[in-house]
Formats: structure tokens, sequence, C-alpha cells
């Protein structure tokens, strides 16, 4: 089967996945039985669209999808028998539907193009009411069963040595070191290390931060209040990226996501001293709509959504809607051109739903790895986290 994905250069600006997209049409083959079709997605303008539109079907105005069935032609050139046809998308017009409805572009492109599959097929809403009706139904079905399906690419797995330290604090000494379990750690698999240096030094201390910079070989990720001691640290230290936190004195750990509406200036003046120190920012945000726009308004290149209502949940469908949540709003991070991270309370029973959702590239997990490490050992414990996140793909 083939899917052949294009995008006009008039919408190149938007940030579409393409590649989901192509991935979605593969799977929306398979599920139709349809392994040996041949499909093109064309995605275009309003202006473009309403050229076809007036056109084939002689109305005024852009549409959110066309679908042209391969067969003979006019000029007698015969088709190749395993040609689907062809599906014209109106991005612009998905979107002012996405925004209406309350869901996210590519929520909305997907279900244009299962929409446009099934008129290739030969279901026809305009036909009969009885048809609309079966059609819609058909659609819902399989816009459920594409969702299940499971992500082609893994999340990235940094691993938070933070409590190693405070086992280290517990007592005052040396031991254990959490810079030898970051380097355990990156041996077992994962693919980068994060520490939260706190203004109250409470787990990770300068030293650690300054080691941590010479040792990690995969990605140092620091995790820090936006206090002027931490951010010259910061820009000392030269991580391989912050986020930033908001940070309570009297917390067990952190409570929620960072409020950076009202925060804005001061998140604005940092983000400026760290991009000029080619220090890529993270704003840790609760999954929340405002706080993404807010987070792009200031700069920032990526987001961290705070995972933890969804891990708290106390019912399955309370942890559902939860879910449900973090996945839109990952898409909308994405579409709004931020990089996507996410972590908070994530353990071994919760982590594959979350591991799955496409546009999240990296997880952030500590506690339950150290935990568990107490009863396993860190590295099997690592690879054990790391055995549910490749699962997801």
């Amino acid at each position: 089967m083939a899917i052949h994905c294009s995008l006009s250069p008039t919408i190149s600006h938007l940030p579409i996945n393409q590649r989901l997209l192509h991935l979605r049409g593969e799977q929306l083959l398979f599920l139709l039985e349809l392994e040996g079709a041949e499909v093109s997605l064309v995605f275009l303008d309003d202006a473009e669209m309403a050229a076809y539109n007036e056109q084939y079907r002689k109305k005024q105005g852009p549409t959110n999808v066309l679908s042209f069935p391969a067969r003979e032609g006019e000029t007698g050139f015969p088709v190749p028998e395993n040609e689907l046809g062809d599906i014209l998308v109106s991005v612009e017009t998905a979107r002012r539907e996405a925004t209406a409805q309350g869901h996210s572009l590519h929520h909305r492109l997907i279900e244009l193009i299962i929409h446009g599959m099934l008129h290739l097929i030969g279901y026809d809403h305009e036909r009969s009411e009885d048809e609309a009706v079966r059609m819609w139904d058909y659609e819902k079905e399989l816009f459920k069963q594409l969702h299940s399906q499971r992500r082609t690419n893994m999340p990235f797995l940094a691993i938070n040595v933070d409590h190693v330290a405070t086992i280290r604090q517990a007592r005052g000494g040396t031991e254990p070191d959490p810079v030898l379990a970051a380097g355990i750690c990156e041996l077992a698999g994962a693919e980068g290390i994060v520490v939260h240096l706190r203004e109250d030094r409470r787990h990770i201390q300068d030293r650690d931060v300054h080691l941590l910079r010479q040792t990690v070989k995969t990605k140092l990720n620091l995790e820090m209040a936006n206090a002027p001691e931490i951010v010259d640290i910061a820009l000392e230290v030269v991580p391989d990226m912050i986020t930033v936190v908001p940070e309570k004195r009297k917390e067990l750990t952190t409570e929620g996501g960072l409020d950076v509406i009202a925060n804005a200036k001061k998140l604005t003046k940092t983000i400026a001293r760290m991009r000029k120190a080619e220090i890529p920012v993270s704003l840790f945000i609760d999954p929340s709509a405002d706080q993404v726009r807010a987070a792009v308004d200031v700069g920032a290149a990526f987001v961290e959504l705070h995972t933890g209502r969804y891990c708290e949940a106390k019912t399955g469908e309370e942890q559902e809607q939860e879910f449900r949540l973090i996945e839109q709003i990952s898409e909308l991070a994405y579409e709004s051109g931020l990089r996507v991270n996410a972590g908070h309370g994530l353990d071994y029973r919760n982590t594959h739903p979350i591991a799955t959702l496409p546009f999240i590239e990296e997880l952030s997990i500590g506690h339950a790895v150290i935990s568990r490490a107490v009863l396993v050992g860190l590295d099997q414990a690592v690879r054990e986290m790391l055995n549910i996140v490749r699962g997801a793909a």
C-alpha cells in the first residue's frame, strides 16, 4: 500500500506533521483492507481549494475536502488497477473548523482524510440521509481505531537522579553519588539525565551539576526556578537545555505547572539570555491552551507537560479525561511551533499511554525509577522503564 503525501508551498510555513498524516493514511488503508491501493493526499490553502471546487463542482469558495476517484479519463488513458484516487484537503478551512470544534488541527485533518477516503471507495453522504448516517458512524469508528494504533517512533527517556541525591543528603555524606548514578542510567540506555538544582539545595548540589556537565554523554537537562542565582549558574554550566519550573520551599516535589502568563516579563528576559548562550529553554506547564500560547509568546523552544493530574487520577474515567487533555495540548503545542516533553508522576503502570502520543519527544521520569532501583538495582530499573517506553512504538 502507498500513500503519497504532498503540501502546497503556500502552507509550508504551518507546523504540519506530514509524517503523522502519512502514517495515518497507511493505517487507514490497512483498516479498510486496501493494502495494495495507492492514494495521493494533497494539502492546499483556501484559494487553491476554491479553484478546484469551482472547476469540478461549480461551487464558489473553498470546501474542506474533495475526493477524486481514479477512473478512465476522457482521453482514454488506462488507470492502474491499484490506484484509488486523490484526496485534496484545505488546511486553512480545516484549521478554522478545528478551532470551532475545540480540536487540534491534526485531529481535524485526520477526520477529513477518513471522510475523503470513504468517498473514494464509494460512500456518498449526499446520496440519502441513511447513507449519511452510515458514513458518519463509520468515520467515527475508523477514527477511534486509528487513535488506538501505536506510534512508530519512540520518545526519548530521560532519568531524573534527584532522589539519589536525596538519599545522600539524608546522612550528609558522599554516597550514593548522583553523578555515578547518571552514568549507570546512560549505560542502561537512558537518552538524557535530568537534575533540579533547587534554591534550598535540598538534594542536588552545585558540585553535582558541574560534574554532570563534564560527564553526561547524552543530554543534561537542568531543571530550575527562574531565580537570579540559579540562572547565573545555568549560564556558567551551559547544560544541553534548561527546564524552568515553579518552586516552593515547603513542597515535597513540584506541585504544578509554571504560570507563564503571570511571569511572562521575567521569563522573556531569562529566555533571551539563554538564547544568547545557545541554551534551549523548556517551560514546565500544566496542559493548558492558554499556557501554551504564553510559552510561545515568551520565546520558549519546548514545553514539558505536567502529567501529575493524569497520574494521580482516582478513577479510570478521570484518568482518561486527563489523558485526552494531554493528548490535545501536546498537539496544540506542536502546532504552535513548540517541541513537547512530558513528565511528573509517571511510573511503571501509567507511562505506556503517554509514550504512545506522537507529539511528545521525551519523557522525564525519576522517582519511580529510583524507587524501583532499591529493589532491583538501578541498571535493571532503567531497562524496565525503557522497555515500557519503547513498547509504545
